[in-house]
């Protein structure tokens, strides 16, 4: 049933989408000998996709939080393949926090996640001197990592055409015109496949202070606006961590407001940082805001990945991989037609 998917060593797989998800099967199927030619719509700025747009954390302990399990095992095995592949990855960790009177969600994130220990005042400035005294306790999950999506997802592309990939921007490609086996990693745009896709907004600002230093993300715990604030380098950091059911692009002056006055509560240095840029992208996500990979004779479909992107793509690489050589299925997130 499943012969036709298993390409021989001379035949073409495609791969539809450039961002994270479709970066990374076009990575995996090159490196084990496949023919790969990966399509991008736009040109390589890549500005109109998700991943532009991204956070870019590796934190599959904390977002079981809010996440299926499902989500954070998948997450765990992202991370070896992050590490194997782009070794210049920061895993330094994610640190949470919480002002006393977020007291009692501070600890239900405590009680869901695991692969943390407690910090006390000491170890907080301990490990990020800019937040001495600002918080009496924090969790800290030292296995966690993060990208900027921005500069690793050009290293994704040279990573392909380095394994013998070509990546072609401003191709704009229907899969029943491709020949071989094509990988749909279109995201939103396959809605004329996957109508239950749906847009989730997710809201970023970018600001730029030489008063504070972080090595590591930092979230914080509010019962209204909950905040990631993620260091970029050279003095930049992302805020975010807006879910909105909406699918316009803009940034709305509520969320705005919201997460400038989270980091402020960060650290009040915030409040003269210079804003560089505000953002947002629209997340694919169906009904239950899992992925799936949907398997239909010689095309296969990756979608779903919601704001989980660059945690779980590598994984669902090497899923949709490994069905391809060896016809191995996970229950969990494959379907098959």
């Amino acid at each position: 049933m499943y012969q036709t998917l298993r390409p021989r060593g001379d035949s073409p797989v495609s791969i539809i989408g450039a961002g994270v998800a479709g970066a990374w099967q076009a990575l995996l199927f090159a490196q084990a000998g496949h023919a790969v030619t990966l399509h991008e719509r736009s040109d390589a700025a890549m500005t109109d996709a998700t991943s532009h747009w991204a956070g870019g954390m590796l934190a599959p302990w904390c977002e079981a939080e809010a996440s299926e399990p499902v989500i954070s095992r998948l997450g765990i095995r992202s991370l070896a393949l992050w590490r194997e592949h782009f070794p210049q990855t920061p895993f330094n960790g994610s640190l949470v926090v919480a002002h006393p009177r977020d007291r009692a969600d501070f600890e239900r994130f405590a009680r869901l996640t695991t692969g943390h220990r407690r910090l006390d005042a000491e170890g907080v400035s301990d490990l990020e001197p800019s937040l001495e005294g600002r918080f009496r306790d924090a969790l800290f999950y030292p296995d966690e990592g993060h990208v900027e999506p921005r500069r690793v997802l050009p290293q994704l592309h040279a990573a392909i055409a380095k394994a013998g990939g070509t990546v072609t921007f401003n191709s704009d490609v229907a899969a029943d015109d491709l020949d071989g086996l094509v990988i749909d990693c279109r995201g939103l745009a396959a809605r004329d496949r996957a109508p239950s896709l749906r847009g989730v907004k997710g809201e970023m600002i970018v600001i730029e202070t030489a008063e504070v230093e972080l090595s590591r993300p930092v979230r914080l715990i509010h019962p209204r606006w909950p905040l990631y604030v993620i260091p970029r380098g050279d003095g930049r950091f992302m805020l975010g961590a807006t879910s909105i059911e909406a699918e316009d692009r803009g940034v709305s002056v509520r969320s705005a407001l919201e997460l400038l006055g989270a980091a402020y509560a960060v650290h009040p240095a915030f409040a003269e940082a210079r804003i560089v840029e505000f953002g947002s992208g629209l997340r694919p996500a169906f009904p239950d805001n899992l992925p799936k990979i949907a398997i239909d004779k010689d095309q296969i479909s990756i979608n779903g990945l919601y704001r989980h992107g660059f945690l779980l793509a590598p994984a669902l690489a090497e899923l949709t991989l490994s069905f391809v050589a060896r016809g191995e299925i996970d229950n969990e997130v494959m379907q098959c037609a």
